[in-house]
């Protein structure tokens, strides 16, 4: 890696030479214009739209568009005085919880080296951001714009992420955001399924370019002179339903087939929508029986008194009978 800027991180009375590495590189693969009959290179030409003449860098200056037509023309020497323009510190401002700043305002990431004699300093300052889990709130000029950023540390080393500053990001201006919309509970609690039948841990390496790696071969294909190789297809999304319930759902068992579960109706564990549908329609399938009054009751159980009390007075008869036996004996 090539440093980009040298500087020095001013930590209270502490200052830290350091050199600063661009920390990310874009991997999308670039192409020039050319002349499609004999592969040409396609220049452009500085010209003048006053006078017509091509101009070079040196006779470039800076315009900024005040309206009705009119330019201000600004040179080297206005920027001169500018506060900042050539400063090359990295001054620390507060340390802050990591939580507290809204990724969205991160912008570009920078590895920082220890120059020098500074990387016991370096390591001091690297220690004790690990020890408090908060970042530090840096200012910092370069390419000539101040800029807000954050020091952080990674795997070991000093991380400077530029920010936007919060007058750089807009506010979402969006006609739904007025809208009186309301979610269903079972519409909600299906989504929520389906958040958790997708939940992993991030993996960055999981993570490739396909478009970048197909684009490759076909380059390659084109530089051995072979036959281009299409890639195989990636299975279609199904189409748009128009029952959100019936997507949601279908997306959750969709999720649950690529993990290797068994589908929500094959002895998988309910959703909490399954377990209300079958609540209801098992209410549905086993009403319940209306409860007779107790007189109607009582009666129905009486004439089992009358059926067992007719029953025992054929045995008292037969004792009857059997005791005249008895004194003939005598």
């Amino acid at each position: 890696m090539r440093a980009i800027w040298k500087g020095a991180v001013s930590f209270g009375l502490v200052s830290i030479g350091v050199k600063v590495y661009s920390a990310t590189e874009e991997k999308d693969i670039r192409f020039h214009q050319v002349h499609r009959e004999d592969g040409g290179r396609i220049r452009y030409k500085r010209t003048c739209s006053v006078c017509g003449e091509e101009v070079t860098y040196d006779d470039i200056a800076k315009g900024y568009d005040i309206g009705g037509g009119e330019m201000v023309i600004l040179t080297d020497s206005d920027f001169a005085d500018l506060p900042l323009s050539t400063s090359h510190a990295i001054d620390v401002l507060e340390f802050v919880p990591a939580e507290q700043v809204d990724p969205i305002l991160y912008n570009k990431a920078y590895f920082l080296e220890p120059e020098g004699s500074a990387t016991k300093p370096y390591v001091l300052l690297r220690d004790a951001l690990s020890d408090s889990e908060r970042v530090a709130i840096v200012k910092v000029a370069l390419r000539q714009r101040e800029q807000l950023a954050t020091l952080r540390v990674r795997e070991g080393v000093l991380l400077l992420n530029t920010m936007l500053w919060p007058d750089e990001i807009r506010r979402p201006d969006f006609g739904f955001l007025d809208e009186d919309l309301k979610v269903r509970p079972p519409e909600l609690a299906m989504a929520s399924s389906l958040i958790d039948s997708m939940a992993g841990e991030f993996e960055p390496d999981a993570f490739t370019d396909d478009y970048r790696a197909a684009l490759q071969e076909v380059i390659d294909a084109k530089v051995e002179g072979r036959e281009v190789v299409q890639p195989e297809e990636e299975e279609a999304a199904p189409a748009a339903a128009v029952d959100l319930m019936a997507a949601l759902k279908a997306s959750v068992e969709r999720a649950r087939a690529a993990r290797g579960e068994a589908p929500s109706g094959s002895g998988a564990e309910p959703t909490p929508i399954s377990s209300a549908r079958s609540a209801k329609k098992a209410a549905k399938k086993a009403p319940a029986k209306k409860a007779e009054p107790a007189k109607k009751a009582a009666a129905k159980k009486a004439p089992a008194k009358k059926t067992a009390a007719k029953k025992a007075e054929p045995a008292k008869k037969t004792a009857a009978k059997k005791a005249p036996a008895k004194k003939k004996s005598a």
